[in-house]
């Protein structure tokens, strides 16, 4: 045990300057089918979804209205997320939702086509002060070379922007492609590297897509292969419609990065080819989830996971006058549980939440009011398996508002 223990510290200290204090970050993208429509029977599911999922930052299409963003985000979300302003444009739109502990929202500016409106979502990371555009789109359905043209119409409307954009800008296009295959020619032009804003499919999986089972495991629609009255589609799981695709600066090393392996159609084994989601058992989720995913749509969400690289631990120079302490954990390795301490210098609202290495909460310790003091919190792990997790702390003074954040790494060893 000792020789193991020692191991794993000398792995942790040769690692320490990739890992500590990495911000990762959890995209995701939903269709959330005509929503608000039958929202209080399905509310209660797509909360479970999103409490599975825990997104920093959730693009979702087929919403209808402010309406609509509004009880998303009140019935479903919750309290630690945000929405950006919503642009009701032509059929059905697009939103986002963030949590606004790590992003600041910019604006939303629509792409205008022939059908639905691209939206620009702009967001500011508050601790590394990166930009991210995230491209937000629902393209024409339906099979048909029609169809395919109005796609391509759609997407080249957008590449008359992203082609403008200064080099080094952080993009990420994400939403229903409503794509077959790799050989449409929408698919191509989002793809097109002979001028500068094309984007990189990151899991790299050309082919035909549609009802083929070599793509299992990427599948994204439709959940069910019952009609279940909401007008969703019954044709079992067999497209990849649901995407998130990024530009070249995400994609090269430097920056925000892509976390390679972390691209997931969440729920989806690769079991269900051209069944319902929550037929039998379902290897990804539990049957509790797989139902929740049956019954919300008739899509599956997809997120990813990026590294805004290191945290400065304060969002602007002014706040180190708070004088906000996060300290190691301890003992560190440790076995099953560990002490993690903060100072406040001021009374303060605060959050202190355990990630695993993926970026996905799976503790919240702390989430209350707080004197100026040094406290200290618990966390038993026995549940838990021997890795690699961080700790963060949300610091929000209540008399001056200023905020702290701080995140830092420790190892569980069993």
């Amino acid at each position: 045990m000792e020789k193991h223990l020692r191991v794993l510290l000398l792995a942790l200290l040769f690692s320490a300057n990739l890992l500590f204090s990495q911000e990762l970050v959890k995209i995701a993208t939903y269709n959330v089918l005509n929503y608000p429509d039958n929202s209080f029977s399905r509310n209660p599911y797509f909360a479970l979804i999103m409490d599975e999922i825990d997104p920093d930052i959730l693009v979702v299409q087929e919403i209808k209205s402010q309406t609509g963003v509004n009880q998303f985000r009140s019935n479903v979300l919750g309290s630690k997320y945000n929405a950006g302003t919503f642009v009701d444009g032509p059929d059905d739109d697009r939103a986002i939702f963030y949590k606004d502990s790590l992003f600041t929202f910019v604006s939303n500016n629509p792409i205008k086509t022939s059908l639905r409106d691209i939206n620009e979502f702009t967001v500011v990371h508050n601790f590394t002060q990166d930009t991210l555009r995230l491209y937000g789109l629902h393209l024409k359905a339906s099979s048909g070379s029609d169809n395919e043209q109005r796609r391509l119409d759609e997407v080249t409307s957008l590449r008359s922007v992203t082609d403008q954009l200064s080099d080094g800008v952080y993009f990420i296009v994400l939403g229903d492609f409503n794509v077959y295959s790799s050989f449409e020619p929408a698919y191509i032009k989002l793809l097109d590297n002979s001028t500068p804003g094309y984007v990189i499919d990151p899991i790299n999986k050309p082919g035909g897509w549609n009802n083929n089972s070599a793509f299992a495991e990427v599948h994204t629609q439709s959940t069910r292969t019952d009609n279940i009255g909401d007008g969703g589609s019954t044709g079992g799981l067999d497209d990849r419609f649901d995407q998130i695709l990024i530009s070249e600066s995400i994609y090269q090393p430097g920056g925000v990065d892509y976390v390679s392996g972390t691209y997931t159609s969440f729920g989806n084994d690769g079991n269900h080819f051209n069944g319902s989601i929550n037929d039998g058992t379902n290897t990804a989720v539990g049957s509790e989830v797989a139902n929740a995913l049956y019954i919300a749509s008739d899509h599956l969400p997809v997120y990813a996971v990026f590294d805004f690289g290191i945290s400065t631990g304060v969002d602007d120079p002014e706040n180190s006058e708070l004088n906000f302490e996060l300290s190691q954990n301890y003992p560190n390795p440790f076995n099953p549980s560990t002490k993690i301490s903060y100072s406040l210098s001021e009374n303060s609202n605060v959050i202190v939440k355990i990630y695993d290495i993926l970026g996905k909460q799976i503790v919240e310790l702390v989430n209350e009011i707080k004197l100026a003091g040094t406290y200290t919190t618990e966390w038993n792990a026995s549940d838990y398996s021997s890795g690699i997790y961080f700790y963060s702390i949300e610091a929000s003074s209540i008399s001056s508002g200023k905020y702290f954040s701080n995140t830092k790494k420790m190892m569980l060893v069993k």
